[in-house]
């Protein structure tokens, strides 16, 4: 995978060389620094503007290449926009924005001059845009043997210039590992299936023991153990054996219940005996998505020592179609005691969360649970690609989390559940059958995993849509998005850390 930048910060100043930097309000108005690169240059890059139309429409740019009487290779000027329209999470964008811009164009040391005409800016909103910058430089291209013609060179170095540096200094304590939780969970969906198994993943997922995270992972023998016998049969059709990782961080308040979350992880889902068409399923590697994700945040929180007692739990396993793979008709045991209907096998991945939050709600007695996986076709349909389903038996547990949604752009949007829905997953020969049919699909899904939670505020994410081959956005041209370690960690530093 190409380097990603090597991010610091420093207080304001002219740049003198490399790549600068500079942002200019609506009307092409610069803030301090840009004004007096602009003095430096003659009047040149006002020249520039002029000659450009350049508005400072938000997010639009201009390239100023060898700017007269100065040292510097060239000046990019990024447009804000109107004071009042510059809303939360725009710093974040522009970081993003900004990285897009220089994208091929060999700017190897790039200074970006954190400032607007308008008013002052806060160290947090150049760690912000710093985060943008680098998630926007992302790109997963470990397996190509050389870079192509098209191929982006990315920058090398970006300092921050910024009048709060010690703001700034303090906020990329806290958001430095945010990007590394991001960064982690797009690896994770990135890699291929011949690469990352379960085991594989397992493994990845130990190394957070670093950070000062407690991992456990269950092989076969402790599965069965536990009855787990909904997850057991997804796997039965692969050769690769199942397993459940258990991340525990504890940097809350000893005794304290958790917040638990729980992530889907079928690293290659080929639907099994119900195979799914041939047309696009090798984007089924990144069915681990929501297994990333929760993988990703636990890196968020262990590196920055959050305040908080979380537990990860991820159910890892290949759903594959051979001589011992489960069969549409087959009837279950979950752990929980419920008997489950397989009316399709490609719809398996709420048989493995079923398991997996029965035996950690169990186990953890948290304070509430979250699980997030890529679960079905259906809430792409409902939703598109730019909101995340969200499905809850607590209103405040929704209103936080589409806060948190809100803040970090990573946008959730409330379905419904209800007795009526409940009643389309009774099966003729078990408690309940796997799927509901065609129609409400997402929705069916998430009752099917109502059943397994209790009284336990809970929501679950459906991130079918958002997690992989979503639309390209400021901040991310990468296939695996890292969807959800940002919405998550928000939520955690908002509503649940301690101060």
């Amino acid at each position: 995978m190409a380097l990603l930048p090597r991010i610091s910060f420093a207080a304001a100043s002219v740049p003198a060389a490399g790549t600068a930097v500079v942002f200019a309000d609506e009307g092409g108005t610069f803030g301090p620094i840009g004004a007096e690169l602009d003095r430096a240059s003659g009047g040149g890059l006002t020249r520039a503007v002029r000659a450009a139309g350049f508005k400072g429409k938000k997010f639009s740019a201009l390239e100023v290449v060898a700017p007269a009487a100065l040292a510097l290779d060239r000046v990019v000027i990024v447009g804000l926009g109107a004071a009042a329209d510059l809303a939360a999470g725009d710093w974040f964008r522009l970081g993003g924005a900004v990285s897009g811009k220089l994208a091929g164009a060999q700017a190897a040391e790039v200074t970006v001059v954190v400032e607007r005409a308008g008013g002052p800016v806060a160290g947090a909103d150049a760690a912000d845009a710093a985060l943008g910058f680098l998630l926007r430089a992302y790109r997963f291209d470990r397996y190509k043997s050389k870079p192509g013609e098209d191929d982006e060179q990315g920058t090398q170095t970006a300092v921050f210039a910024t009048g709060d540096l010690a703001g700034a200094d303090a906020a990329w304590s806290l958001t430095a590992p945010i990007a590394n939780g991001v960064v982690l969970a797009r690896d994770l969906v990135n890699e291929p299936a011949n690469v990352l198994g379960t085991v594989e993943f397992a493994e990845r997922a130990s190394a957070l023991a670093d950070l000062g995270v407690r991992v456990e992972v269950l092989g076969e023998p402790e599965l069965r153990a536990e009855r787990m016998n909904a997850l057991l049969g997804v796997s039965q059709g692969s050769v690769r054996p199942p397993r459940l990782v258990v991340l525990e961080w504890r940097g809350g308040a000893e005794g304290e219940a958790p917040l638990l979350f729980v992530g889907k992880g079928v690293v290659f889902d080929s639907g099994g005996i119900s195979i799914k068409p041939a047309q696009g399923m090798e984007d089924m590697k990144g069915d681990m998505g929501g297994a990333a994700a929760v993988t990703g945040l636990l890196s968020a929180l262990a590196g920055r020592k959050a305040k908080v007692n979380a537990i990860g739990v991820i159910g890892l396993v290949e759903n594959m179609p051979d001589g011992n793979a489960q069969r549409p008709g087959d009837i279950v045991t979950a752990r929980s005691g419920t008997t489950i209907e397989v009316i399709n096998t490609d719809a398996e991945g709420r048989l493995v969360l079923a398991d997996a939050l029965h035996y950690a709600i169990e186990r953890f007695k948290p304070k509430l649970v979250i699980d997030l996986a890529t679960l079905t076709g259906a809430i792409m349909v409902a939703l598109g690609h730019h909101h995340a389903g969200l499905f809850s038996n607590d209103d405040t547990l929704s209103a936080n989390l589409t806060e948190a949604g809100l803040a970090t752009g990573e946008a959730v949007w409330r379905m419904p559940l209800g007795r009526d829905y409940d009643k389309m997953i009774e099966s003729k020969f078990a408690d309940i059958k796997n799927t509901g049919g065609r129609y409400g699909g997402s929705i069916t899904a998430a009752q099917f995993l109502k059943r397994f939670v209790g009284d336990t505020p809970w929501a679950h994410l459906d991130i079918a849509g958002t997690a992989m081959g979503s639309p390209a956005t400021e901040t991310n041209r990468s296939w695996g998005s890292g969807w959800g370690v940002r919405l998550l960690e928000r939520f955690v530093a908002t509503f649940h850390e301690a101060e």
